[in-house]
């Protein structure tokens, strides 16, 4: 198992965000976790990343316990995260900041490379690749959120809400681009509210609400399920 995280527990001061919760990522798989706002899916994407501390439960990568890891550390086991709402340095160009991502030695000697995979993926951003973040379009910067992580050359991707804020049809060619990069070889876990998008390209779920898992399997199953159809289709 790549990722193994087990009766997790993370709060905000006294409140609880996430209770109990245990999801596992196999190599080579994406996994979806769904939920309405305010579920803690963000919460449990930042743990895994090292962002914030949990107060109970472990957490695993590649067989390696994260808990005596410190926050900063933790890319250096092959975890890059996406964050909601991009989080790029809008002031620098499209290859700054993705030169940001590859900032470890080892990511540093593959930098060319990973280079060139980033804008074999999004053509655009090699265009634009002087032009300043900041002026490019909400779709444009997603690109180059998602460039930036792959530039660190990770083996588990963390996607926070990659859809959040995209026109629809950009957000069909960001999932596509997501399809691509794992069927070259690279696991994700992917937090999303578009379930169906999620779902379409997910080989398992886990549903979060109110902090724990309420659901989890196969997403025809999950699809399956009237709460599930109700819930966060609409249907």
């Amino acid at each position: 198992m790549l990722l193994e995280v087990s009766n997790l527990s993370v709060g905000y001061g006294g409140a609880p965000a996430i209770v109990d919760v245990s999801i596992a990522v196999e190599a080579g798989e994406v996994v979806a976790v769904i939920g309405p706002n305010g579920a803690g899916k963000s919460t449990l994407i930042n743990a895994i990343a090292g962002l914030l501390r949990w107060r109970d439960g472990r957490m695993s990568i590649a067989g390696v316990d994260l808990a005596g890891v410190a926050s900063h550390r933790v890319c250096r086991h092959g975890i890059a995260l996406v964050p909601e709402g991009r989080r790029l340095f809008t002031g620098m160009t499209v290859e700054e900041n993705l030169e940001i991502g590859c900032y470890l030695p080892a990511a540093r000697k593959l930098r060319q490379q990973n280079l060139d995979r980033v804008y074999e993926l999004f053509p655009v951003l090699r265009e634009r690749r002087q032009q300043i973040s900041g002026t490019l379009s909400g779709g444009q910067q997603q690109m180059v959120a998602i460039g930036r992580a792959l530039m660190a050359g990770p083996r588990l991707l963390l996607l926070d809400e990659p859809s959040l804020g995209l026109a629809p049809s950009i957000v069909g060619d960001v999932f596509r681009v997501v399809r691509a990069i794992n069927q070259a070889g690279m696991a994700i876990l992917l937090v999303e509210q578009n379930v169906g998008q999620a779902l379409e390209i997910a080989n398992r779920a886990y549903v979060l609400e109110e902090g724990r898992v309420v659901a989890s399997g196969l997403p025809a199953e999950l699809l399956a399920q009237s709460r599930i159809q109700e819930a966060y289709l609409g249907l």
